[in-house]
């Protein structure tokens, strides 16, 4: 097992990975660095082997497709991954590895906007995107993480190995940050520098596409691990139409003693319905969340003992 790995995913980042590699290879010396490369077509890997970097790669394209193939490949007992525009200063590195390897932290966020992001980043829709998605996800998780899409943290081995990665493309860095609040591992904010990207160098991000997956994983994490906030949510909203469309036609009945509205009134009884089926949804999955919850806190503990032999 390694004890510091550097996981770098590329695609088409010849620009800047010898650098990337170098700076790493200069900040964490004994580190094991890992180029995967995802399908690039401008040399990256050829750059980064002679760079002095392992080079691996991943044909399925996407970003989340990497860091699957990434978490399943690599035994070691802190992770460190970056992107390899060469955004992150690779000297933080250190600090954030010690806190893993030294203090038993399982994530190390590297939090790029609360120090240099908003002003060297170039694109104001990635800047509004990056804000909406740190509140959304701090409101609805109850949690206080700086910077949920950074590509730069450091990993315990608990929680590598813990992680299962469904998502494909960009959004998996949100769907990290969401299962390290979920499953109550340490986490911390680490305040790094951010700087723009070099000349060269191209986003791969898709603004509008990738911002609206985003989102949507947000609330699909949402209902997998708060179902019954999230359903109870629909719930009361079904309820309240409900009886918002229903009081009206009971004041005629009171008066009249007639029911004018029969439409009205056998909508009504169907959105209660709804309202009451997805209540009861809610605390079905909430007890099948929690059934999955200690199971988790059992397979933790196996790959808890797995480490320590290994160590």
């Amino acid at each position: 097992m390694d004890n510091i790995a550097v996981l770098i995913p590329c695609y088409n980042e010849a620009p800047s990975i010898r650098k990337v590699v170098e700076d790493f290879r200069k900040a964490l010396p004994d580190a094991k660095i890992y180029v995967y490369d995802n399908n690039s077509t401008d040399g990256t890997d050829k750059i980064a082997r002679e760079a002095g970097a392992i080079v691996r790669y991943e044909h399925r394209q996407g970003k989340g497709s990497v860091v699957r193939r990434m978490f399943q490949d690599i035994d070691a007992r802190c992770c460190i991954m970056a992107d390899g525009d060469d955004t992150y200063p690779a000297e933080d590195s250190r600090e954030m590895a010690a806190m893993i390897l030294d203090e038993g932290v399982d994530m190390v966020i590297g939090d790029r906007l609360s120090s240099t992001y908003f002003r060297e980043n170039k694109r104001p829709f990635h800047n509004f995107g990056n804000s909406i998605v740190r509140t959304l996800i701090n409101y609805i998780f109850r949690t206080d993480i700086q910077d949920i899409m950074t590509g730069y943290r450091a990993m315990s081995y608990r929680f590598v190995k813990s992680f299962p990665v469904v998502s494909q493309g960009f959004e998996i860095e949100t769907e990290m940050s969401i299962h390290a609040v979920d499953k109550n591992m340490n986490i911390k904010n680490y305040v790094v520098n951010y700087r723009d990207r070099s000349k060269g160098s191209t986003s791969k991000l898709r603004t509008i596409p990738d911002g609206l997956k985003v989102i949507r994983t947000i609330f699909r994490l949402f209902s997998s691990y708060e179902p019954l906030r999230f359903f109870g949510l629909w719930a009361v909203i079904l309820a309240v139409l409900s009886l918002a469309f229903f009081l009206p036609v009971l004041n005629d009945y009171m008066h009249t003693g007639l029911v004018a509205r029969f439409p009205t009134l056998i909508v009504c009884g169907f959105v209660m319905l709804g309202a009451m089926n997805s209540l009861f949804a809610g605390l079905i999955l909430q007890s099948i969340k929690h059934k999955e919850r200690r199971e988790f806190e059992f397979r933790l503990q196996e790959i808890s003992r797995w480490e320590s032999e290994q160590a």
